[in-house]
Order: structure tokens, then C-alpha cells, then sequence
């Protein structure tokens, strides 16, 4: 026989991604136990074979713009692959886009975050579902607006067409910022918007950069008499006519194949301002802090995913005379991995933990969060492309091909990092947020001296954070100071997560990371623990409950 099909790892089916020892623990310690059936609901129906297939359907399937009808009028349409609008619709039904608004439940941000983080079905229509959270945030300053379109954007009911949106029984957000002369340079934006005498404004510019634009409303910002300002922009009048808002093309991007991202004219469209005028910047940040937030998660819910597949393989694999994940050096590879989410999930669930805190209205945790959401936001996004790759790499040749799913997970990775702000740009803010307020500083140390004296190597971690926060924040030289902002910024998180694992993760995932992250007695790449450490249980926590 020529043909003989032996030593082939089985599908990864029966996997419930809820079923994750430290988004449980971080869930049960910071009050959202009782939402554990719910995660789990969510956990199962994005494992299943239906909801898989119709992810890669999406991704194999782009998104075609059509900007006129046969006639030659202009439609500015997109057309979707059926299988995104059923992600979509399972997606609102579980409520991962605006229920938490909705639910006065103390925890119900932390119990949206597990929900997101154990739906790693494809990155691209997280981006809409991310967008519609956070415009609730924004849309919160301007109350007679919110009364109107909250309702609608918390609603599980995804309704798509272009209608007018209060006419519909759920929207979804969307967020028009980036001009092609300025990107992250917000101040830079020309976009120009008119008042009229209706209170509506006329807002004409192009947006170089915005994602899902068949969305029912965009946050966007222009420039007003008054300075800067945030809008609300409908794609659908209140009349039934469509806004002038033209889709120029469709951009052809690394990744996140299944989302729309558009370059848009805006020729005297409609808009009502939201918050006030000259007031753009810090009105938007209330809806990017929580689209930072959703881009901590999705690093978090990547190393996941792609660390089950790399066990999942090296379980069923068999080379060299034995299975793949009994072999010394792949186990230190898997060990490493491991390490690696546990201390990003740890941290994942603390920030959703501080978000809801923050909403209920303690000042402390608010504090924390809005200095530690930038670092977190920098350096997790960071590690997530590094750690899929080698990830990839544990199932070798099977790994590079789009059947295993590690490429499209590939590809997504490096988005997260971008999104939201680049490296620099959050690295940036960290300088800010510790300039401008103090206090985050004080809350951030703070959470870290909470394991003080529990590890001798987070102790001399906390010492050197010290040291480098007083070094660069009483420096004169600016340029200076940014040069650094980077460094600063990675010990900052390392520290923070070594000070969480110790106090509430898995011991042998603890000493793992205080040992290599803070110690530094590692190497440059995945898979250089120290040979001393016992990886068993660090692994055995790692497997996924079907091998």
C-alpha cells in the first residue's frame, strides 16, 4: 500500500477553551464565579465544529465592496460571506459586544472579558463587537444620545441591513479616526465639521483607515469651531436616506480577512456632537481605553488558543521513538509557553476585575487601570506574535499549513499591537498617565508590593522598577525619557505580572516566571528554562481536558 494514513494528531474537538485553570481562578477570586456556567455556554459553542467552519469560511471569503448599482447610483455596500453574519449573530447573542452596560451585575465587565477570551474563533468581527462595547463609554457624554442608541447597542439582537438606526432592534459601532497624514497623531486630523441650525453638523473629510464601515454608527472625530471634536455619524438618516458617507476601497491587509476596513470620504454627512466641543480627544479615549482593554484580552485568548493546539499536537504526536511532548526539549518549549499565558491571562482577568471596580466608582482601581491598561496593552500585544510563531513551530511543517489554523492566528497576531495605538504610541501613554496623574503610579506600586517578601526575585524586580521609575521621571532630558519609555514599560509589566502569579497563580508557573522574566536566567528565545525546574505540573495545567 502506498497510501497508509498512521501517526496523524485527531481533530481538536470536545475542547471546551472555558475549561482554563487561570481565567477560572482569576473569574472565582474576583467575584464573577457565578458567571462560570455562562463562560462555559460560550467556551462550547466556539469549540464546535459548526462555529470553527464558519470562521474559516469568513476568513476564505473576504468582504467585496460594491459602491454603485447596476444603474449607477452610488450604494456604498459590503458584502459579507454568510458565515460572518452567523459569528455575528452568535457573538451579540452571547452579549461580547454592550450587554455589560446592561447588567448590573459587580462583576459583569470581568464576566464579558471571559466570555470574549473563550471565543478565539477569528479575530476579524471581534473588531465591530470590540468597537460597539467601548462606543457605549464615549456615547455616555452626551446622555440625550446615550438614552436613544444605548438600548440599541446593548440589545442581543443583531439586526444587519441599512435602515435607520432607531428603527432597528440592535446596532453595531463602528470608529472612523485615522486620516492618512497624521495615523496615530490625532491633533493632526482635518477633517472638518459645520454646525447647523438644527444642532446637526456637516462633516466633510477622509478617514484613511476604518474597520467594519457597514456598521449602523461611527464615533469619528473632525475639527469644529471649537476645536476637535467627537461625532456621532449614522450610516442611515433618520429620514431613510443614506448618509453621505462614500466607501472608497476596501484595504487588503496581513490579516483579519473576514472584517471590512474602508477608506472613507465623507462629503457634508450628517453628525450630532457627542460631549463638547473642543473636547475630541478625551471624549474618544473613553471608548479606546475599553478597545485597549478588548486588545489585552485578545492577546491573552491567543497565546490560549494557540498554546492548546501546539499541546494538543505534541500529545498525539509520535517522533524519534516517543510522543512529541515527552521530549526534554519540547517540553521545556511547552513549559515556556505556558508560562507565558498563565502570567497573560492572570493579568487579563485583574484589568476586567479593575474595570468593573472602576465603573462602581472606586478611585483606586480606577487609578490602576488607567495607567496599567497602557502597559498592558503594550507588552501583551507584544509577546502574542512571538509566541504564536513558536507555537506554529511545535507542530513543525503541519503547523505552516492553513489547516492546522495556527496561520490565521499567525497573521492576527501582530493587529493587536498596531490597533489602538502602536508600540510607541502606548509606551507613550504610560509616560503621560504617570506625568499628568500621579497617583497611578502610587496604585500601580501598590498592586505589586501586595507580594512583597513572598519571592526573593520579585523582590529585587520591584527594587530595579524602583530604580528605573525614579532614574527616567526626574530626568530633564525629553528625549531622553522617551528613549526609555520602552524598557520602563516592559519591566513595569513583567513585574506587575510576577507580583499577580506569585500572590494568585499556580506556584510552579510562579517560580517559572520570577526565575526567567525577573530573574533573567533565560534565554532568547522560547523554550531556555532553567533545566532544574520541574515542568510537569506546568504542562499538566496546560492540557486541554479532551487529550
Amino acid at each position: 500500500m502506498t497510501h497508509v494514513v498512521f501517526n496523524q494528531v485527531p481533530p481538536l474537538t470536545g475542547h471546551n477553551p472555558a475549561d482554563d485553570p487561570a481565567l477560572l481562578e482569576g473569574l472565582h477570586r474576583d467575584g464573577g464565579g457565578e458567571a462560570e456556567a455562562e463562560v462555559r455556554e460560550v467556551g462550547a459553542m466556539a469549540a464546535s465544529e459548526q462555529v470553527q467552519a464558519w470562521a474559516r469560511q469568513a476568513n476564505a471569503h473576504r468582504p467585496v465592496l460594491r459602491t454603485h448599482d447596476r444603474y449607477g447610483h452610488r450604494i456604498d455596500e459590503v458584502e459579507f460571506d454568510p458565515a460572518w453574519h452567523e459569528v455575528m449573530a452568535r457573538a451579540v447573542g452571547y452579549g461580547l459586544h454592550g450587554s455589560a452596560w446592561d447588567d448590573d451585575r459587580p462583576y459583569a465587565h470581568l464576566a464579558r472579558a471571559a466570555k470574549l477570551y473563550v471565543w478565539p474563533t477569528e479575530a476579524g468581527h471581534i473588531c465591530p463587537i470590540s468597537m460597539t462595547y467601548a462606543s457605549v463609554a464615549a456615547l455616555r457624554q452626551s446622555p440625550a444620545l446615550a438614552s436613544s442608541y444605548e438600548p440599541l447597542l446593548v440589545s442581543r439582537s443583531y439586526d444587519f441591513g441599512l435602515r435607520p438606526p432607531l428603527t432597528k432592534t440592535g446596532l453595531i459601532a463602528g470608529m472612523s479616526m485615522t486620516e492618512k497624514q497624521g495615523g496615530s497623531d490625532l491633533r493632526a486630523v482635518t477633517t472638518c465639521a459645520v454646525p447647523q441650525a438644527d444642532g446637526s453638523y456637516l462633516v466633510t473629510g477622509h478617514k484613511w483607515f476604518t474597520s467594519a464601515p457597514m456598521s449602523d454608527i461611527f464615533l469619528l472625530l473632525a475639527q469644529a469651531p471649537g476645536g476637535l471634536s467627537c461625532f456621532l455619524l449614522p450610516r442611515v438618516l433618520p429620514d431613510g436616506t443614506r448618509n453621505r458617507m462614500h466607501l472608497q476601497r476596501l484595504k487588503d491587509k496581513l490579516g483579519n480577512h473576514s472584517n471590512a476596513s474602508a477608506e472613507v470620504e465623507y462629503d457634508a454627512a450628517t453628525a450630532w456632537l457627542v460631549g463638547e466641543e473642543g473636547r475630541g480627544v478625551p471624549t474618544i479615549l473613553q471608548m479606546v481605553n475599553l478597545t485597549r482593554l478588548d486588545c489585552v484580552i485578545g492577546a491573552a485568548s491567543g497565546m490560549r488558543a494557540g498554546l492548546t493546539r501546539a499541546i494538543h499536537h505534541t500529545a498525539h504526536r509520535r517522533a524519534f521513538g516517543r510522543q512529541l511532548i515527552d521530549q526534554p526539549l519540547m517540553r521545556n518549549v511547552l513549559a515556556d509557553l505556558a508560562v507565558e499565558a498563565e502570567a497573560a491571562t492572570t493579568l487579563m482577568t485583574r484589568l476586567a476585575a479593575a474595570t468593573d471596580r472602576a465603573k462602581n466608582g472606586d478611585e483606586a482601581e480606577d487609578h490602576f487601570q488607567r495607567l496599567t491598561l497602557a502597559v498592558a496593552k503594550y507588552w501583551l500585544c507584544k509577546r502574542w506574535p512571538t509566541h504564536i510563531a513558536e507555537a506554529l513551530e511545535c507542530l513543525g511543517g503541519n503547523g505552516y499549513v492553513e489547516e492546522s489554523g495556527m496561520p490565521m492566528l499567525y497573521r492576527e497576531a501582530p493587529v493587536l499591537s498596531i490597533w489602538e495605538g502602536s508600540g510607541n504610541v502606548a509606551a507613550l501613554d504610560v509616560l503621560r498617565a504617570m506625568a499628568k496623574q500621579p497617583e497611578t503610579v502610587a496604585a500601580f506600586l501598590a498592586e505589586v508590593d501586595k507580594a512583597a517578601g513572598a519571592d526573593r526575585n520579585l523582590d529585587a524586580a520591584a527594587d530595579r522598577l524602583r530604580t528605573e521609575l525614579g532614574a527616567l521621571l526626574t530626568a530633564d532630558d525629553l528625549d531622553l525619557v522617551q528613549a526609555g519609555a520602552r524598557r520602563l514599560v516592559e519591566t513595569m509589566a513583567l513585574t506587575l505580572q510576577g507580583s499577580l502569579l506569585v500572590r494568585h497563580g499556580h506556584p510552579a508557573v510562579a517560580d517559572a516566571f520570577c526565575a526567567t522574566r525577573l530573574h533573567r536566567d533565560w534565554g532568547s528565545a522560547y523554550g531556555t528554562l532553567p533545566t532544574a525546574l520541574d515542568t510537569t505540573p506546568i504542562i499538566e495545567r496546560a492540557l486541554p481536558k479532551v487529550i
